[in-house]
C-alpha cells in the first residue's frame, strides 16, 4: 500500500469545510455516548471544528478539544460560545499531549489515528499515556482496511491498532462502523475500538 501524502489540515479548513466536517457529531460518537462508553472528563484529540466535543459537553462532560489546525480551533471556540457550552479548545500536537499537563478519564480519537504514518503511531500511543491515567479509556474511530484504496487517510487493519498500543493499552472491544462525510454516497468503512490504559 502506498503512503498517503501528509495532509495540510490547516489549509483544508481555510479553504472551506473538509469532507469530514459534517456540521454535527459523528453518529458513531453519539452511539458511544448513549451506550455509556464515554465517562468523566474527556479529551477530544483531533477535534476539528468541535462537533463531537460539543455534543459531549451538552451531555454534561467537561471536554477539552485539541487540533493542529488553528482555523478549526477558532471555529470550535465560536460554536461553543454561540451554544453556551463550556468546552474549551486548544491548538496542540497529538504527538506531544504531555504539554497539556492534565489528566482525563476518556480520550476520544475520531479520525486522528489514521492520519499518522506507521512509525508515528507508537509515539502517539505514548503521548496518550501522558493524559490518561491507568484505567482510562481511549475511544478510537478510524478508517478500516475494509475501505477500498483511494484518496484520504491510511486504511488501518485491526492488527495495526494492536501493534500501536501493545503493552500500554488493552483492546476491550472493536467493531465495524462508518464515517459520515459531506461527499454524497460516501460513508467510509471504519473501526470503532475501545482501549483501556494498562
Amino acid at each position: 500500500m502506498s503512503d498517503p501524502p501528509r495532509h495540510d489540515f490547516e489549509a483544508s479548513y481555510r479553504e472551506g469545510s473538509p469532507p469530514w466536517d459534517v456540521g454535527a457529531p459523528q453518529p458513531e460518537i453519539v452511539r458511544l455516548a448513549a451506550e455509556g462508553e464515554i465517562v468523566g472528563d474527556v479529551l477530544d484529540v483531533g477535534c476539528g471544528t468541535g462537533e463531537n466535543a460539543l455534543h459531549l459537553a451538552a451531555l454534561g462532560h467537561r471536554v477539552v478539544g485539541i487540533d493542529v489546525a488553528p482555523t478549526a480551533v477558532a471555529r470550535a471556540r465560536e460554536k461553543a460560545a454561540a451554544r453556551g457550552l463550556p468546552a474549551s479548545f486548544l491548538v496542540a500536537d497529538a504527538l506531544d499531549l504531555g504539554k497539556l499537563r492534565r489528566r482525563f478519564e476518556t480520550a476520544l480519537d475520531c479520525g486522528c489515528f489514521h492520519t499518522f504514518a506507521p512509525e508515528q503511531r507508537r509515539t502517539y500511543a505514548h503521548s496518550l499515556c501522558e493524559v490518561l491515567s491507568p484505567g482510562g479509556t481511549l475511544q478510537l474511530f478510524c478508517f478500516s482496511d475494509e475501505e477500498p484504496p483511494g484518496p484520504g487517510p491510511y486504511r488501518i487493519a485491526q492488527y495495526e491498532i494492536g501493534d500501536a498500543f501493545r503493552s500500554i493499552f488493552a483492546i476491550t472491544r472493536i467493531r465495524a462502523g462508518a464515517f459520515v462525510t459531506t461527499v454524497a454516497g460516501w460513508t467510509p468503512r471504519a473501526w470503532v475500538a475501545t482501549l483501556v490504559r494498562i
